[in-house]
């Protein structure tokens, strides 16, 4: 079995992407599922204006959950900004009825505000008391991007999994995996780093905060664990309870790698670490 934690989809087509791509429709993304075997996926929604030319709003998420129930696992997603644009803000009660709705968890969260701003803090609180994991997107820089924005080292990141420690994080993005190895720049971390694998800040936080999981979809997260095929499987091994298969599907011709890369690890690791990432993880997490 395989569960993507991490897919994209919109109900419509829009305005595309300044590269001229857009969404999948959900049939399309199903059709996807279909091609790479996926039996499930995790279907993100997006409210943050930076993120993209659209948004995908919860509702949106779960009508389209509702077509396909046996195939998608909603996800809500909230603005910091929402409500007054205050700490003060109650999220909880936006969580409570997206949950009776179906959703299992928040995001993607793309907002480009630091990731310890107080009107994030606040959210991440709500989501923490309603026990709703987060898939957060890292930013590298303020403005001129999208995600939550972190410095090299990703210091805003620690103290975010200190201060909420029961707060699950789905880590995403290239500034997130980029820092899996020593040596990271600004000029590099938005990137996809190439070469032998020195243990990075990333492997000492996976290490020292059990509250942070790790998103392996899209370019960042394959890339992380093959550029050095050795440290990438020992990776999976030491931290096999809190890692997941994903994608990031996000256009309809999209082509990613890791679904073949994922299936070749089977006999390179344990069948019980690649049970756990291809779908056990986030099945427990999620409560499936």
């Amino acid at each position: 079995m395989l569960i993507d934690c991490h897919t994209h989809a919109s109900r419509s087509r829009a305005v595309p992407r300044w590269h001229g791509s857009d969404y999948p429709l959900v049939e399309e993304l199903i059709a996807k599922l279909d091609q790479y075997e996926i039996d499930r996926a995790v279907l993100l929604s997006g409210v943050a204006p930076e993120a993209r030319s659209r948004f995908v709003p919860p509702e949106d998420v779960i009508e389209m959950y509702e077509r396909y129930p046996d195939r998608l696992i909603p996800f809500c997603s909230l603005d910091p900004r929402s409500g007054q644009n205050s700490v003060e803000s109650d999220f909880r009660r936006f969580l409570r009825i997206y949950r009776e709705m179906g959703c299992c968890g928040v995001g993607e969260t793309t907002c480009n505000l630091p990731m310890d701003d107080p009107l994030v803090w606040n959210m991440f609180g709500a989501c923490a008391a309603e026990g709703m994991p987060v898939t957060i997107h890292i930013g590298p820089t303020i403005g001129g991007c999208y995600g939550l924005y972190d410095e090299v080292g990703l210091p805003r990141l620690e103290k975010t999994l200190r201060e909420f420690p029961d707060l699950i994080i789905f880590g995403h993005s290239q500034p997130f995996w980029a820092e899996i190895a020593e040596g990271v720049t600004q000029e590099r971390r938005n990137k996809y780093p190439e070469g032998p694998v020195r243990p990075g800040r990333l492997v000492d936080l996976f290490e020292r905060y059990e509250n942070l999981w790790g998103d392996l979809s899209a370019g960042s997260g394959h890339n992380a664990i093959s550029r050095d095929p050795g440290f990438g499987n020992a990776f999976i091994e030491q931290f096999q309870d809190r890692l997941m298969f994903g994608t990031d599907l996000a256009y309809p011709a999209h082509e990613p790698p890791n679904p073949a890369y994922f299936r070749s690890l089977k006999g390179q690791i344990t069948d019980e670490a690649w049970e756990k990432v291809a779908w056990r993880n986030i099945h427990s997490i999620l409560r499936l």
